[in-house]
């Protein structure tokens, strides 16, 4: 049984990495997807790229910083489709840096599109599946948002944040008929280090430093994040890596933060002074 086959789903962050990879794995599975992203060309050019090899696809710009235009969206999917049964809110982005560098318009960015992008597509969604009486809602997050790693302090506190918020929400939603998963991948392959602003940070130190970190591809991200959203868990870490360090973090977070300190070392290695 294909339980994506003739279902539709929304995913922010769609034009490139996971939240791409992702809507080509649920439209190799049968469902109706509406991409969205704020890049509109990229988005545009991914959606055709679906369309014309293995499903139905529909590209939307959208800004998730932006609550009335998501929530037209959501809207308009269900006026189109009749319902919608998952929503990927995967957007996301990262300043690199040590708190001391970075400004309070860097924590302002990463917050407002990591956690209100998150805020509101729940805010649009929610209300549509408990009306409907079924639904699942998706939240990436990150490893980074069951552990803490310094570098990109806003970015582990946004992710904390949303690891908080799914969890919260998949309470109050299990009697309602709404399911709620929040993702954590460890090293996936995808641009985010190349495209990310770095504060003080020698970004050829951190991109050789990431080519040493076992990492596995978006698209065989999307497909472990698939199979734990068919099998509606709360919380599905990606890479065996995460889950280890996961484990130790429940088991041991004095040792986890130990281990960790080395790459406070790395970091500094890699900071640009004057």
């Amino acid at each position: 049984m294909n339980p994506f086959h003739e279902k539709v789903a929304i995913v922010t962050g769609a034009a490139s990495g996971i939240g791409q990879a992702l809507a080509e794995e649920l439209c190799s599975r049968g469902t109706h997807v509406i991409l969205t992203d704020w890049k509109e060309e990229q988005v545009c050019t991914v959606s055709d790229g679906i369309s014309s090899t293995c499903g139905s696809a529909t590209p939307v710009c959208l800004d998730v910083t932006d609550f009335e235009v998501f929530k037209k969206i959501v809207d308009d999917t269900v006026q189109k489709y009749g319902r919608l049964d998952y929503i990927f809110n995967n957007a996301g982005i990262a300043v690199g840096g040590e708190v001391r560098d970075v400004t309070i318009e860097d924590w302002r960015d990463v917050l407002n599109v990591n956690l209100n992008g998150v805020v509101h597509g729940v805010a649009a969604a929610y209300p549509v599946m408990v009306k409907q009486g079924f639904g699942h809602i998706i939240n990436t997050a990150s490893l980074e948002g069951l552990v803490a790693f310094p570098g990109n302090a806003s970015y582990v506190a946004s992710k904390h944040a949303v690891v908080g918020l799914s969890n919260s929400l998949r309470v109050e939603g299990k009697a309602l008929g709404v399911k709620v998963s929040v993702v954590c991948p460890g090293h996936i392959k995808t641009a985010i280090f190349n495209d990310s602003k770095l504060v003080n940070i020698d970004r050829k130190k951190v991109l050789e430093y990431v080519a040493k970190v076992p990492g596995i591809t978006p698209a065989e991200c999307a497909k472990v994040i698939i199979k734990g959203v068919e099998k509606n868990k709360a919380i599905i870490v990606v890479t065996m890596f995460a889950k280890i360090l996961y484990a130790l973090q429940r088991l041991s977070p004095t040792l986890t933060m130990k281990l960790i300190m080395h790459d406070v070392k790395k970091l500094r290695d890699a900071r640009i002074t004057d």
